[in-house]
């Protein structure tokens, strides 16, 4: 049986991954479980997209693939994925903000374009020192890796496309609005999934002997799990970057007008989010409608059951945010003021947009720690899932 793993979005919310599967690495272990890759079939969309390659590129050592992301997430600084000095942020991030509040028609009258609120440049740099993409094929030969896969939306012709390489012959699919495409996956395609909309710039990629832009995966997305199935996988891990289901009332309302990074911090959260939960619960449906068929019938739908554990966040991402707004680059934060991010702890506003540019450690480290307590706690679960000896696991 194949199984998936499907790592979503969020910008440095993607560091609550990394705690899951750190988690995983070690209730593996525990249980005596064969060292092979767990998950044949990756999938990752925006920055799980960077997650899920880093892990292709070492199926052959998932645990050491693992402590490599760690390493990296858990000393993670602003400057390595965004420009986050004072020139970068004014030659960037101000320009942008200035052709907001003018409006585009002065800025076309001036021929001025702006690309996007930040430059990513430094996290090309990064993904260059620390993916070996050119070992994909290598993972697939040997058998370590049966298919990768990762997503981003092309803004011309409005598509979500999913770009995949596999160890073997595999159909590219089309749906509604999305299309898969196999492609020899490198880090331009991680860029372009990981492009956040506004926030990095769009990448172009070719795709049937043409340019096209694209931005973050998490756009338009409106099957993220659907990639795995395509691939073969017939069990399915999802982790997700915030919790599926906000208890009622938990959150009053402050009464005050929101700002724009409060507008702003909904938008992105709808964009990454939301989707998950959708298809999750569409998928229990499916998993439940097929279980009331008798045998016969069964046998003549082309769906089939898909046995799917998810793991998201039990506190809210946007909360831990606001109390490391202060560890943002300057720069960073006084950009971010202007937008409407302000305060800190209970009092804050707009953390939700901050939360998914805060690549620094204090704020990284406490998503780990999260998604290791989160995933530990389901012990008994996630050995029941992977079919681990149940004995050894509770050593």
């Amino acid at each position: 049986m194949l199984t998936g793993l499907i790592l979503t979005g969020g910008g440095a919310r993607a560091a609550y991954q990394v705690g899951v599967l750190k988690a995983l690495a070690q209730i593996r272990r525990q249980c005596n479980a064969p060292p092979a890759n767990p998950f044949p079939v990756i999938a990752g969309t925006s920055a799980g997209a960077i997650n899920a390659a880093a892990l292709a590129c070492n199926a052959d050592d998932f645990d050491g693939g693992v402590r490599g992301l760690a390493e990296i997430w858990e000393n993670f600084h602003a400057e390595q994925v965004y420009r986050a000095d004072s020139f970068g942020v004014v030659r960037s991030g101000a320009h942008w903000l200035t052709m907001v509040s003018i409006g585009w028609a002065l800025a076309r009258w001036r021929r001025a374009r702006p690309r996007s609120l930040l430059d990513n440049t430094p996290l090309r740099d990064l993904l260059g020192r620390m993916l070996q993409m050119e070992r994909l094929p290598r993972m697939m030969r040997d058998g370590h890796l049966h298919a990768l896969a990762v997503t981003a939306l092309s803004y011309g012709s409005g598509l979500h496309v999913t770009f995949y390489e596999a160890a073997g012959p595999i159909v590219p699919w089309t749906r509604s609005q999305r299309i898969a495409v196999h492609a020899s996956i490198g880090i331009p395609n991680l860029l372009a999934s990981s492009a956040i909309p506004f926030v990095f710039p769009a990448v172009a990629l070719a795709i049937d002997g043409r340019i096209e832009y694209f931005g973050d995966g998490s756009m338009r997305q409106g099957a993220p799990i659907s990639p795995a199935v395509h691939l073969g996988a017939e069990r399915i891990l999802v982790v997700g970057a915030g919790r599926m289901n906000e208890p009622p009332g938990e959150r009053p309302g402050s009464g005050e007008y929101p700002n724009l990074a409060q507008i702003a911090g909904h938008a992105l959260s709808n964009i990454f989010l939301d989707a998950l939960a959708v298809d999750v619960e569409r998928l229990q449906r499916i998993n439940t409608t097929l279980a009331l068929l008798p045998p016969a019938a069964r046998a003549q739908t082309p769906l089939k059951p898909i046995d799917v554990l998810v793991i998201s966040p039990s506190e809210r991402v946007d909360d831990i945010a606001a109390r490391h707004l202060g560890e943002l680059p300057l720069p960073i934060r006084t950009m971010l003021r202007a937008l409407g991010v302000q305060g800190r702890g209970d009092d804050a506003r707009g953390a939700a947009l901050a939360s998914y540019l805060l690549f620094e450690p204090p704020f990284t480290r406490e998503l780990v720690r999260l998604g290791e307590s989160d995933t530990l706690a389901r012990r008994d679960q996630v050995v029941a899932f992977f079919g681990w000896p149940q004995a050894a696991a509770s050593k």
